[in-house]
């Protein structure tokens, strides 16, 4: 069976739910088919794949965050540092390898829980961390109750978003059906009423007032996701990694046509490319499909949970933060400048990924990532 006769069978369904189906079923999915998608062989490249250095600089980063923690209970014996969406855990290992340098102490005491949706991926942790398994704590699909740091790198963006449309008669929603008109199989997009108040009451909430046509992506469960995270954080961080943009950029006219895209072969097709369907409805199961982050309703969620935002900035400014507050950026080796170029190149990952800093529990403390200055561009 294809998820076009799983489609046909089913009739209409929401653009979540088809991203449901393309990504993630156990069956079709195209993350959960596979350890890891991206990298130079695969469909898309993340900071992770520039090299060891972006570990480096969050091994460096959460080490200063577990000494914060540890200061009003000197001798705490465990620090949490949690990785959601963590893949095969490449990231994870990456962290790990530079913290037993950065401070052996803080990576003595860490306990690390990985989070991935992907059987696939999770199978390969003991793998990819073998010389790190008496640090892993947990290998699972949720978020456990931890106490420390969690970190997750371009997670929400590629949570499944219902996509709406402004008409005259007000908002509409996309859905997904079966094409009629294609004997050998196909799918096409149709419009029908909302299929939950809570799309209206999202971006009401925001204050924001859709132009007639224009179209929008609502991410309802990076929203949730972010607000259980922090209800199972009991006292520690959150550094989330994503591109997307505040409420008042996202829902604007720049961004009209809505953001969902299709990445395939290292080539991206937006939701303005030429064609009588979007891309992002063709060979479902085989190409990764990614919408911008609100920000804004993720702050939100988080802080009704309890965080409060300690910095919001490109990743540039992160990663330059970090590394100034070391002195490390004079004792790069050329591999690791060029690593370093790549992670803060302007209109690059490093424009193009925001770092979102939350905390819980403790105050306002002036981290290194901050060093540089907090802005976004």
């Amino acid at each position: 069976m294809t998820i076009e006769e799983v489609i046909a069978e089913r009739g209409p369904i929401t653009v979540a739910a088809f991203m449901d189906l393309a990504l993630y079923d156990p069956q079709f999915g195209y993350y959960a088919r596979a350890a890891r998608r991206s990298g130079r062989a695969g469909d898309f490249v993340t900071s992770v794949d520039v090299g060891p250095l972006f570990g480096e600089i969050l091994a460096c980063q959460i080490a200063e965050m577990a000494r914060l923690l540890d200061s009003p209970f000197p001798g705490l014996n465990s620090f949490d540092l949690v990785e959601a969406g963590a893949g095969n855990g490449r990231l994870s290992a990456d962290i790990l390898l530079a913290l037993h340098s950065v401070d052996p102490d803080v990576y003595a005491r860490t306990r690390l829980h990985l989070v991935e949706t992907s059987e696939a991926a999770r199978a390969a942790h003991g793998r990819t961390l073998a010389p790190f398994l008496d640090r892993v704590a947990s290998s699972s699909d949720r978020v456990p109750e931890f106490e420390g740091v969690l970190v997750a790198n371009e997670l929400l963006d590629a949570m499944p978003v219902h996509q709406v449309v402004m008409r005259d008669n007000g908002l509409r929603e996309i859905y997904v059906d079966a094409d009629p008109k294609r004997r050998s199989g196909g799918l096409r997009i149709v419009e029908g009423p909302p299929s939950t108040a809570a799309l209206m009451d999202y971006l009401t909430r925001l204050g924001v007032t859709l132009g007639p046509g224009w179209r929008a992506e609502i991410n309802l469960r990076a929203t949730a996701w972010v607000g259980e995270a922090a209800r199972r954080l009991r006292r520690g961080f959150l550094i989330l990694f994503d591109y997307g943009h505040p409420a008042s950029e996202l829902y604007s006219v720049t961004h009209s046509a809505g953001t969902l895209t299709a990445y395939s072969r290292h080539r991206s097709a937006g939701p303005e490319s030429p064609g009588p369907r979007p891309p992002w409805l063709l060979d479902p199961g085989e190409q990764d499909l990614t919408a911008h982050v609100d920000f804004t309703s993720v702050r939100f969620a988080a802080e009704q949970a309890g965080c409060a935002t300690l910095a919001f900035m490109d990743q540039t400014y992160f990663a330059i933060g970090v590394l100034g507050r070391r002195g490390s950026m004079e004792r790069l080796t050329p591999k690791e400048r060029r690593a370093l170029k790549t992670l803060i190149m302007p209109g690059g990952l490093g424009s193009t990924m925001k770092a979102l800093v939350l905390g819980k529990g403790v105050g306002l403390p002036s981290l290194a990532c901050c060093s540089a200055g907090a802005r976004a561009t």
